[in-house]
């Protein structure tokens, strides 16, 4: 990997050339200076320590649905009514899924045979935990070239309504049926194809089946390698994946036995959404600002997103401590179950009336500002730069964040609206929406490393998802240079947050112009 050390010197020049090459933008026209200045390094750092002894306390994560995420929205909430905010605390039901030890597979008849996790096949997520030793039967599989349709598996006890998942799977007792001959207590061997994974597994299971494998289908070279797949919920059964190849071995494979065990959680649980708001503030024009409070199974989440979370809590915490008294409601939310879907979110909007919808001004989403291999991104809600626009006045959030960074002699680059974070569900509904993004599993440019510094080549977090996205990964840098970098991106974006909190608490004008 190839390392890239740019001289302060020049890196400054190259940036005036940069930021020279974007049109004169005018100065921001709400003085937010007051709410910088409060807003620092040090006090976000604060929460993500406590973010962090939180995890490490709780089997070093802060998943929705674990006890690390509930003492770190317990910790939210307290802060929030220290401060004077009307909090409420939003339950809702969510898929639960955890691997505890990686899934095994061996043939046991007729060649006894070991086969290997993540090379010969993977554990479907939402899997059923179980140990089966069974006989293997093909349900309604092809073989034969083209290999479309493939309807294996989607005949049976149920059927699905409108997009796939357990939640539309309901029975189907009069359909035809690819189970009506099938062995109780068999592994059902099932082809990728036409209906959800979901649905396949949950007729398997109704004919008996006491495992089920899902083959890819083999129909073009990209349905052909081993992949990984959901059940969107929770099975009754294991269930595993692997390649077209590997299932059509299995196939032909006469007398074969398998044993498989799958060491899973897949259940039910509830988690919260913490929510506070100013009180007072005009409430038919609310400013939503959000970012999502649980980390992925595999670590604690420091920047992913305890960079968001704790950014917004401290803005929220400096505007009741500085006595803000805001023009328009501001509402902050800390989602929970972003990581398992944008569950929190999803169901936070769903929840609203068409007349709480249109009291939303706009939403504000804080989804990683920290990373330590930073670019600043801006959500583009015009559309100029990634061709995708927000709803009607997402032109008008993406300026403030322009007008801001200009104002501070500091260069920008856009990301696009692609549904992966918690602002989803909102533009869904057609409220306006932007926010800021220091980056994730994407690999930064020689370009991008002559006006931000950093590593060329390397992920803008290369912690992204794992173990190591810890408080101290994300204060020394994360390998980058200089050490530290990580924190300067945090300095600068929590800067911009505030000021587009403040600007639109403030405005006399609706964000859609209407």
């Amino acid at each position: 990997m190839k390392r890239t050390v740019v001289p302060i010197s020049i890196a400054a020049g190259l940036l005036l050339v940069a930021l020279l090459t974007q049109p004169a933008i005018a100065a921001p026209g709400v003085d937010s200076s007051g709410l910088r200045s409060a807003v620092t390094v040090a006090g976000i750092r604060a929460h993500q320590q406590e973010f962090q002894d939180i995890a490490t306390a709780n089997g070093d994560t802060r998943a929705a649905g674990t006890n690390g995420f509930d003492e770190s929205a317990d910790y939210v909430r307290d802060l929030l009514l220290g401060a004077g905010y009307d909090v409420t605390v939003q339950p809702f039901p969510f898929a639960f899924f955890q691997e505890l030890s990686p899934s095994f597979l061996e043939q046991t008849a007729p060649t006894p045979t070991v086969y290997g996790n993540g090379t010969d096949f993977l554990t479907m997520d939402y899997s059923a935990a179980g140990n089966v030793t069974a006989s293997v039967t093909a349900v309604d599989v092809v073989l034969a070239l083209p290999r479309s349709p493939v309807t294996s598996g989607c005949d049976g006890d149920f059927t699905e309504v409108g997009a796939g998942g357990f939640g539309n799977i309901v029975p189907d007792p009069t359909g035809p049926d690819d189970f009506a001959a099938f062995p109780s207590g068999n592994i059902a061997l099932m082809q990728r194809g036409t209906c959800t994974f979901a649905l396949k597994v949950a007729n398997a299971a109704s004919a008996g089946a006491s495992a089920g494998i899902i083959f890819n289908q083999g129909n073009t070279p990209a349905r052909e390698p081993l992949f990984g797949g959901t059940l969107g919920g929770p099975a009754d059964i294991p269930a595993l994946s692997t390649s077209f190849a590997f299932g059509e071995t299995l196939a032909n494979t006469s007398g074969l036995i398998l044993h498989m065990v799958t060491d899973t959680v897949s259940e039910i649980r509830t988690t919260s959404n913490v929510i506070a708001e100013t009180p007072g503030g005009r409430t038919d024009r609310v400013v939503v600002v959000g970012a999502h409070l649980d980390s992925v199974l595999a670590g604690p989440g420091i920047n992913d997103n305890g960079s968001g979370s704790a950014t917004i809590l401290e803005i929220a915490l400096q505007m009741a401590d500085l006595e803000i008294q805001p023009r328009n409601q501001v509402r902050f939310m800390w989602f929970a179950a972003e990581e398992a879907g944008l569950v929190g979110s999803d169901f936070y909007v769903s929840q609203l009336t068409k007349r709480e919808i249109k009291d939303i001004s706009v939403m504000l989403n804080f989804d990683m500002v920290g990373s330590p291999n930073f670019v600043r991104f801006v959500y583009d809600g015009d559309g100029s730069g990634t061709g995708t626009v927000g709803p009607n006045g997402s032109d008008v959030v993406e300026d403030v964040f322009l007008d801001y960074f200009a104002s501070q002699t500091l260069a920008t680059e856009p990301t696009a609206f692609d549904g992966r974070s918690d602002y989803g569900p909102f533009i869904a509904v057609g409220i306006p929406a932007g926010g800021l993004f220091t980056g994730a599993e994407g690999l930064k440019t020689a370009a991008q490393v002559l006006i931000y510094g950093g590593i060329e080549g390397a992920q803008y977090d290369p912690c992204y998802h794992e173990a190591c996205d810890t408080f101290a990964g994300t204060g020394d840098g994360g390998g980058s240079t200089p050490p530290g970098l990580g924190l300067i991106g945090l300095d600068q974006m929590s800067d911009a947050a505030a000021h587009a909190v403040l600007t639109f608490a403030m405005s006399r004008s609706a964000v859609n112009g209407n």
